[in-house]
């Protein structure tokens, strides 16, 4: 096979054959590893004939197509789009319609010829060129459609979305204002009332108290759907779909029909109040005790509340149904996959995704998996009944944190994918690659690189499906949301594939169209009027950062990782205005836990670090960074001389520890995230990267109830202090 050939085709598909490391030096991404990402997006490389075969395929199906699938174009730029024809056609008349959203309708009659033409190609023998039509209209921001036809008869259409050159910022962020707000894993917070994980009602009292002290903002992490059969697979980021929400974060207590006598005989039982009462004193999320609580109690309610409402023709009735019609088949096939599962689990056989289904329901268009609907039609309307009070309960906290006038309320965190024995992938398979998995190469998080598990999109099909998966997503994750946390954002940009079977330093980086999906990110911001943050980290290009800027779209800064060549930490005031900054993040250990070693100490006990070598770098380089730490916050006045200057004889004390944080909150960046639990001063992470079994990851709770957390006077101290000092900084 000649290398040639198979470049070729390497660059058609938006494979990167060269990139910058993490530490800034360049890397060759292996022959090898070339072929087999091009075998995973359905190439055959086993001969030069093969290759060749499928360029010119590849070539003559763009040709063959006189539109686009879908054009975006910015509000600011020029509206035009190409058109492919054969060279008979060039001369004639031709109509371009376009529809849009609201009805309109703008026809441009034209011949093709009179128009500039970009490119030319002969396929069979046949020459055809492609012309770039102007369009002298004005267009609303939107999702429009596109119809070319001549003599009558419509022969291509296309989708045109017409998006802002930003996203959105809310005014008084425009204007200066400079704001903080806590971070918090949902399922990790106790009160006084939930069912052993936290729940919406949960994060509505979360919402008023933080906001009493001075918070314009809760951030949360990925409360994606996962799947209720198997709820030890509770990762947020490794969801069943992106688009609906974790039914366990229902309060179940607040839905109608918990006060029902039936209802209260089945939580009233001693065996119910047993598990109820393990699953709220455990120290970590007991997953199966509360899915068990949640699907028990939930059940009973939905039996009520159906017969009450939904058999008949009320008000509440035509709201569900409405709610399951908007849903559309995404939500349709999210309800029959939890109810597929379940099933095939009660019936004892295997069922942790549909990989492991039997064949007849391996993929939701299948007339077997359509039978089953109908033959269970109860049980999937259960499942759509828990998205739409999921649904609501999301947006009443939404609404709370209005109503206590917070700058920007909850900010939600899209996962960067779903995983391998996703609902997501049962129901579009086309768009997956499901024989590779996102991940990232070595970098400071993971130095022999990342698999997390989840299949990429093939951005191909993406763009043949006119981006509609990700509009869905980006619409979806801002609903009952100010603002919209995009991990690992480099997706958007490029994401590193890691083929099956292979180590994760041996994947390679897939590109995707960063102007279109930024463009949409930038119209669905707007619509919903949601801030957009990126998680920038990692192997991050620089050209990226300045593009993501242009586009509206917040950086994401983290304390340890700002530092100079010196290893001295850069002073938040240095920090970009249009970020959002944070000390930790779930992926990192808690202050306490970072000052005192502990995660390293951790990673040896679960054998994360090859060889002791390794492990005393990473102790000598954590010595030498707290040093600095102390350097810089006594340099800026940032804590008082309770905190000792050296760091042979200074521990992590509240004094230390609160200052790091009022120190940030003095800083240039626009928001300010700060993490729950170190107002709480705890030792354990809620993640160690890079492990599955070998620690609790998602399940440690905090360690107070939500309702003592704001009656401690060092903490609303705290909160007071970040407020001026974000005051200060506005000024």
């Amino acid at each position: 096979m000649t290398q040639q050939l198979l470049q070729q085709l390497v660059e058609m598909r938006g494979i990167e054959t060269q990139y910058v490391d993490a530490w800034g030096k360049p890397a060759t991404i292996a022959e090898s590893s070339k072929a087999k990402l091009l075998n995973t997006l359905g190439y055959d490389t086993e001969s030069d004939e093969k290759i060749q075969s499928q360029i010119a395929y590849d070539i003559q199906s763009v040709w063959l197509s006189p539109l686009n699938p879908v054009h975006v174009i910015r509000s600011n730029e020029p509206l035009h789009c190409a058109v492919r024809l054969p060279i008979e056609l060039v001369n004639d008349e031709h109509v371009m319609t376009i529809t849009c959203e609201n009805g309109d309708t703008h026809e441009h009659r034209f011949v093709p010829i009179d128009a500039p033409m970009s490119t030319m190609a002969h396929i069979d023998e046949v020459e055809f060129h492609e012309y770039i039509i102007a369009l002298p209209f004005t267009l609303p921001l939107g999702y429009h459609s596109l119809t070319l036809s001549a003599d009558g008869d419509g022969f291509a259409t296309s989708r045109l979305i017409i998006a802002p050159h930003a996203c959105y910022t809310p005014q008084s962020v425009k204007e200066g204002k400079k704001i903080w707000g806590l971070s918090v894993q949902l399922y990790c917070v106790r009160s006084e009332k939930n069912w052993g994980i936290g729940d919406f009602s949960d994060l509505s009292l979360l919402i008023e108290n933080a906001a009493n002290v001075g918070a314009d903002f809760i951030g949360l992490n990925p409360i994606h759907a996962l799947y209720p059969a198997n709820p030890n697979a509770c990762s947020p980021y490794g969801p069943s779909s992106r688009r609906w929400l974790n039914y366990l974060y229902i309060d179940a207590t607040t839905v109608e029909g918990f006060e029902d006598e039936g209802v209260q005989a089945i939580v009233n039982d001693p065996a119910f109040q047993t598990t109820l009462a393990h699953a709220r004193q455990v120290e970590h999320v007991d997953y199966d005790a509360v899915a068990h609580l949640k699907i028990t109690a939930l059940k009973a309610i939905f039996d009520v509340f159906d017969a009450r409402y939904l058999r008949k023709n009320t008000k509440q009735n035509k709201a569900f149904k409405a709610f399951v019609s908007e849903g559309g088949e995404s939500l349709d096939m999210l309800a029959v996959y939890d109810a597929l599962q379940s099933h095939l689990k009660e019936d004892g056989k295997e069922s942790w995704g549909w990989p492991v289904f039997p064949e007849q329901y391996k993929d939701y268009h299948n007339p077997a998996v359509a039978k089953f609907k109908k033959a269970h039609g109860k049980e999937v309307k259960f499942y759509l009944f828990l998205q739409w009070i999921a649904a609501q309960q999301l947006e009443a906290s939404s609404q709370k944190a209005k109503d206590c006038g917070m700058t920007i309320g909850l900010y939600r965190d899209l996962a960067v994918g779903v995983s391998e024995g996703s609902a997501e992938i049962w129901g579009n398979k086309d768009l997956y690659c499901t024989n590779a998995s996102v991940g990232a190469p070595p970098d400071v998080l993971g130095p022999l690189g990342q698999n997390w598990g989840l299949p990429p999109m093939d951005p191909r099909k993406l763009y043949e499906q006119a981006y509609q998966p990700i509009i869905d997503l980006f619409a979806a994750n801002m609903a009952s949301s100010g603002s919209l946390r995009i991990d690992h954002v480099m997706a958007l940009l490029r994401l590193w594939w890691v083929v099956k079977g292979d180590d994760a330093k041996e994947g390679g980086y897939v590109y995707y169209p960063v102007d279109d999906l930024l463009g949409i990110l930038a119209l669905e911001s707007h619509r919903n009027e949601s801030l957009v943050i990126g998680e920038d980290l990692g192997t991050v290009p620089e050209e990226i950062r300045a593009k993501l800027a242009d586009n509206g779209v917040y950086s994401y800064r983290v304390f340890f990782f700002e530092q100079a060549e010196d290893g001295g930490f850069f002073s938040p005031s240095h920090y970009p205005i249009q970020s959002m900054s944070t000390l930790t993040t779930h992926d990192m250990p808690t202050l306490i836990g970072y000052w005192h070693c502990l995660d390293l100490e951790l990673g040896k006990d679960i054998g994360l670090y090859p060889t002791d070598e390794i492990l005393d770098v990473l102790y000598a380089d954590r010595h030498q960074q707290k040093q600095a730490i102390l350097n810089t916050l006594h340099g800026h006045g940032s804590v008082s001389e309770e905190v000792g200057h050296d760091v042979n004889m200074t521990g992590m004390t509240k004094a230390l520890n609160f200052g790091m944080q009022v120190h940030m909150a003095g800083g240039s960046s626009a928001l300010l995230s700060l993490q729950l639990e170190d107002w709480l001063e705890m030792d354990k992470p809620v993640n160690i990267p890079g492990t599955f079994n070998e620690y609790p990851n998602w399940r440690r709770k905090l360690t107070r109830n939500i309702e003592d957390i704001f009656d401690n006077h060092d903490i609303t101290a705290l909160a007071a202090r970040l407020t001026d000092a974000r005051l200060k900084a506005s000024q």
